[in-house]
């Protein structure tokens, strides 16, 4: 018996009267996701990020040459809000690995983009995380892994709306 099911049937002693069967998928789905947050982030440690600062720079990263973005992009595809951001900019710019200058566009706008050293950072991060990724993955099998991603895209869409 795991946690989740111990929780459980000390619910359905205390109180028969309502369901506790949703605990069953919600409680094991937040334990996993508890879990799996630590493995990650421990990888984003180990090249002086947070979570936060590793979506930053992959986000820059990913949209392509010359890996830039505005704030609010930034913001809008991290989710999270523009103060959150300016926070993690700071510390991102200090580190020199992003830079931020006005925009050629807005003039009123301002930038985001990868140095060569954010850059290079991401790169060996992103690979790093995609081994550890791989590495926790593997506790399924390959049709367990395929089937729990179907399952959880398909709820995540109902979810999401």
């Amino acid at each position: 018996m795991d946690h989740v099911a111990r929780i459980q049937a000390e619910w359905r002693r205390e109180r028969p009267d309502v369901d506790v069967g949703p605990q069953g998928v919600i409680g094991r789905l937040h334990r996993v996701g508890v879990l799996l947050t630590d493995q990650l982030n421990a990888v984003y440690r180990r090249f002086g990020l947070s979570e936060g600062e590793f979506d930053v720079l992959a986000t820059l990263r990913r949209v392509g040459d010359p890996y830039e973005r505005a704030p609010g992009e930034l913001a809008a595809f991290t989710m999270v809000t523009t103060g959150a951001m300016t926070k993690r900019l700071d510390r991102l710019e200090n580190a020199g690995l992003v830079t931020r200058r006005p925009s050629t566009i807005d003039g009123r706008g301002r930038v985001v983009a990868l140095t060569p050293a954010g850059r290079e950072l991401i790169d060996q991060a992103f690979t790093a995380h995609m081994h550890n990724e791989r590495r926790l993955l593997e506790a399924l099998s390959a049709d367990e892994a395929g089937r729990l991603e179907e399952v959880l895209t398909i709820w995540l869409n109902r979810l999401e709306g």
